[in-house]
């Protein structure tokens, strides 16, 4: 299985940094959920900006960036990273949109894996 990846940043307010990404950078939107809004920026490489207020920071709090890597494996990565001792490791988490989990990076940054359970939006990042 291809993974890619979508880099997200964190706002007070989605909507009123949404127009500078879609009108004066010109990113095509590809997904919008809501409490997050991705785009295509080249190729396979995505973006998103993402509702802090809506409880989402909480997995990020030493930073307002969060790198997702889109996987149909969400499992085995959990498994080879527990395995691995990784630090910040969440629990498989199951939401509306997909299933994923967090956990940290040697300098504490945010990473997440992740699979849309919607195949009509996973077959948007392949």
């Amino acid at each position: 299985m291809k993974e890619c990846a979508i880099t997200f940043y964190y706002y007070e307010d989605i909507h009123a940094v949404a127009p500078f990404y879609e009108d004066v950078l010109g990113f095509e939107l590809v997904l919008d959920q809501g409490l997050a809004r991705i785009y295509r920026i080249a190729g396979n490489a995505y973006f998103g900006i993402v509702d802090g207020n809506r409880g989402h920071l909480k997995h990020q709090p030493k930073s307002a960036a969060l790198l997702t890597i889109v996987s149909e494996d969400v499992a085995g990565w959990h498994e080879k990273l527990s395995k691995a001792g990784v630090t910040g490791l969440s629990d498989m988490l199951r939401g509306n949109y997909c299933e994923h989990f967090f956990f940290e990076d040697p300098a504490g940054y945010a990473v997440e894996i992740q699979r849309f359970h919607n195949p009509e939006v996973a077959k948007l990042f392949k």
